[in-house]
């Protein structure tokens, strides 16, 4: 297995990971008041994803992430589609993350002191096919067997749709991560396996959203070969700083960091609200990167601007 983060690290010291898609979609106009969010768009409107993708490229983004959080067979199925409607749209989501690289990457202008960059299809939790928030607290009432079950066929189908990597991320429990290791071991044996990055989700600056120590987490993934990298996303950046100390005392590995902009969900209007009197985006992707995160992006509420401004940050 090619370890693609590893050998982008070694030509220069930080990935740039892309920043919100919901946020941005919402923003040029798109309704994702639906139980398949951005993943709805996979079939409505591919173009505009694909057009907030080669926006967060031009912002300098290393790396997509495909808009496959929220699309599960499961998911798909109450929504009507078949197992082979479902199958072609989760395909579908890592095809069109490749064919907008591609297109960037077909302009020499677009080459000039960067490397190609990767895509990430995305693994979302299973609190995301629930759509009820929670992949924010890890109560799902249901055993560590059955997250592995489900997680199964749109794992397979994400990696023979051919990225870069996975990026199993917002994952509220360490049941989840394990879940998701056994699948990835299991299928070493079936498929030309890729490596995969775990990012949970947290609720303060040592533990995980289902309250266990992320510290504990990190440690058991740390032995884990298809384990390329691991770190924090969807959560609040004021805990980031210490989530990462407490991530590196137990790994080499590299930790991806890709938190929200600081807001408050409303639950109620389905909207964030900001929280004043944070630094700037790059600023706090700086201290991110001094405690030793080297996958660095934004999660719900960034733009393409607060990409732009942590790539310039990052790698000026």
């Amino acid at each position: 297995m090619t370890d693609v983060i590893q050998t982008y690290l070694e030509q220069q010291k930080y990935l740039i990971i892309d920043g919100a898609l919901g946020t941005e979609l919402e923003r040029r106009g798109c309704n994702l008041d639906n139980p398949l969010w951005s993943a709805r768009l996979l079939s409505d409107n591919p173009d505009m994803i694909a057009a907030v993708h080669t926006d967060y490229l031009h912002a300098g983004a290393d790396c997509l992430i495909t808009a496959s959080y929220q699309a599960t067979f499961q998911g798909l199925a109450r929504q009507g589609y078949t197992p082979e409607q479902a199958q072609k749209l989760i395909r579908s989501a890592v095809t069109l993350a490749k064919t907008v690289v591609d297109a960037f990457w077909a302009d020499p202008a677009n080459r000039i002191n960067r490397l190609k960059p990767l895509v990430a299809a995305s693994v979302g939790p299973y609190g995301a096919f629930l759509a009820n928030r929670s992949e924010y607290t890890g109560n799902y009432g249901i055993s560590e067997d059955e997250l592995v079950d489900f997680h199964k066929e749109r794992l397979k189908t994400l990696i023979c749709a051919g990225p870069d990597l996975l990026a199993c991320e917002t994952l509220p429990s360490f049941a989840e991560a394990r879940a998701l290791v056994r699948l990835l071991e299991d299928l070493v044996a079936d498929l030309d396996t890729i490596p995969a990055w775990f990012s949970f989700s947290a609720k303060d600056g040592r533990h995980i959203n289902s309250g266990e120590a992320v510290r504990d987490c990190a440690q058991w993934l740390d032995d884990k070969s298809c384990v390329a990298a691991m770190g924090i996303n969807c959560t609040d950046p004021v805990h980031v700083a210490s989530l990462v100390k407490e991530i590196r005392s137990v790994t080499d590995k590299p930790v991806v960091v890709y938190p929200n902009k600081g807001g408050v969900y409303n639950s109620l209007t389905k909207a964030w609200v900001p929280k004043p009197g944070l630094p700037s985006f790059g600023e706090m992707a700086v201290h991110w990167a001094k405690q030793g995160a080297q996958l660095i992006g934004g999660c719900c509420q960034t733009t393409p601007d607060d990409i732009r401004q942590l790539a310039l940050a990052l790698k000026p």
